[in-house]
């Protein structure tokens, strides 16, 4: 059954979405619906047969919902307008990369309570294992090797921070709203969506994505060899550059393989996550201003 993806309406028809849609952006100016027609759709104003059939378009599903959410997402952050902090990467500095490591250590302990609330309400055992690998993997070490974690603190701590104030440093409002943004999630939605929710995050450092559209990589894997960097700096962007093509990539499958009777939930609850995840990364560069002023005018493309 279609949902409307700004306040999660449900219709008989992506026609009555588009009719509910219309009557909340073009004649209520309701925020929410106005933001995400200008975000998804056009920043023009459609009228309700374009509109319908847009709406149909956009979540159509032809190669089925793993391909889907890889295009949305490939769209949102790789496409025409990569995200700054994407730009960012292709050559970080001190200030990108402290910015980094100081907002993203809230991430990846949400990462894993999130995660502990789909192995506490699915009952399917492969996804419980997979689960639990992931978290062991980000947080605890995994197979002799550190954590993601660790790596990152450890990151930090090359670029001349102390594990000490890297730990006592608070996040940042934008990071805490995405934070919250994805509990809400986990509190309120089938443990499928947030799983989709959350997994779709992962195609960021899936560097096969140049195969479908994307413009560039995660970051400029020239990186890796370069003597410009710390070997914490290399350990920490090589595990994700690694790892994160098979947890991205089997998460989907995951979904689409449990989530067929859920896929047009599915489908907007990654978009609001995709809105988390993007304000998220912003904040990684506002942090990085405290460090390096002159970040702003990359925040700004």
């Amino acid at each position: 059954m279609p949902i409307c993806p700004a306040c999660r309406y449900r219709a008989r028809s992506w026609r009555d979405i588009a009719i509910h849609l219309y009557d909340f952006a073009n004649i209520k100016s309701e925020a929410r619906h106005v933001m995400w027609l200008n975000r998804n759709l056009s920043y023009k104003s459609l009228d309700l047969e374009i509109l319908s059939f847009r709406l149909e378009e956009f979540f159509s599903m032809p190669e089925g919902l793993a391909s889907w959410i890889r295009k949305r997402f490939i769209e949102r952050f790789y496409g025409d307008k990569p995200h700054p902090f994407i730009i960012a990467m292709q050559n970080p500095t001190r200030g990108v990369l402290l910015g980094y490591v100081l907002e993203h250590q809230h991430f990846l302990k949400n990462w894993v309570q999130v995660l502990s609330s789909i192995v506490f309400r699915t009952d399917k055992d492969d996804v419980i294992n997979y689960e639990l690998e992931n978290i062991a993997v980000e947080y605890i070490g995994y197979k002799g090797m550190p954590s993601h974690y660790e790596l990152l603190i450890r990151m930090g701590e090359s670029l001349g921070l102390s594990r000490e104030k890297i730990l006592s440093t608070p996040p940042l409002p934008s990071t805490l709203s995405s934070i919250k943004k994805w509990k809400r999630i986990a509190e309120t939605r089938d443990w499928i969506e947030t799983m989709a929710a959350m997994h779709s995050l992962e195609l960021v450092a899936d560097r096969t994505l140049t195969k479908y559209g994307a413009k560039m990589h995660y970051f400029n894997p020239e990186i890796l060899n370069s003597d410009k960097y710390p070997k914490e700096v290399k350990d920490f962007l090589r595990e994700g550059y690694e790892a994160d093509v098979g947890h991205a990539g089997e998460a989907l499958r995951l979904v689409e393989k449990y989530g067929k009777d859920k896929a047009e939930d599915i489908q907007v609850t990654v978009l609001e996550s995709f809105d988390a995840f993007a304000k998220y990364l912003t904040a990684r560069l506002e942090r990085g201003l405290e460090f390096e002023p002159e970040l702003i005018k990359v925040i700004g493309q």
